[in-house]
């Protein structure tokens, strides 16, 4: 066998024009996620919406990265806004943008202000539902938002919740694979021992 590694690495010099015939076998660590993947994949998500959809927010991908995380954390707007330092209405334009609905928004039904012409004002139906008009105004953006995910089978949203849910199940795995090995090599520790 070795006669024929020699072999080979005579014709290899010789292609080659190499005096060297080895290559570095070190690898590095892997892992299930790359670092920073996570964001990269929802800053991917994000930019894929904007090119779609015409976004209000003025939040660069970095801090719409984070609502999305937050948000699938369960954290409020203030919370969110706090975080990234901007003001709650912000998160919620940035959140509407996202398609990142809350079960109980908005505060009017959504069937009142969904059946109002596209034309009328927030300030007419508010007069006409007897409301505040930034309560309207904001229940229309919500129903804008779940109008803009229906076009798109809340295709975005899925797609934010897969790449959560990646992450969740890596690090998950990682935990236990770590447990699982400390199990394994602590089974044949001897541990009755008489001092």
């Amino acid at each position: 066998m070795e006669e024929k590694t020699e072999q080979l690495r005579d014709i290899f010099m010789e292609v080659a024009d190499e005096e060297s015939v080895t290559e570095s076998q070190a690898q590095q660590r892997g892992s299930l996620l790359p670092e920073d993947s996570v964001d990269d994949r929802l800053a991917d998500v994000v930019d894929r919406m904007r090119e779609r959809f015409d976004f209000g927010t003025d939040l660069d991908d970095d801090a719409l990265t984070t609502v999305v995380k937050r948000f699938y954390d369960g954290a409020d707007d203030a919370e969110i806004a706090e975080t990234i330092g901007c003001s709650p209405e912000a998160v919620f334009a940035a959140r509407m943008d996202l398609h990142l609905v809350r079960e109980n928004e908005p505060a009017l039904d959504p069937e009142t202000v969904r059946d109002r012409p596209d034309d009328a004002s927030d300030a007419e139906i508010a007069d006409e539902l007897d409301a505040d008009p930034d309560r309207v105004a904001r229940a229309r953006r919500v129903v804008e938002a779940q109008r803009e995910a229906q076009l798109v089978s809340h295709r975005f949203r899925m797609e934010f919740e897969e790449t959560l849910a990646d992450a969740d199940i890596a690090v998950q795995f990682t935990a236990d694979a770590q447990e699982d090995g400390l199990e394994e090599a602590a089974e044949d520790i001897e541990t009755d021992v008489d001092f």
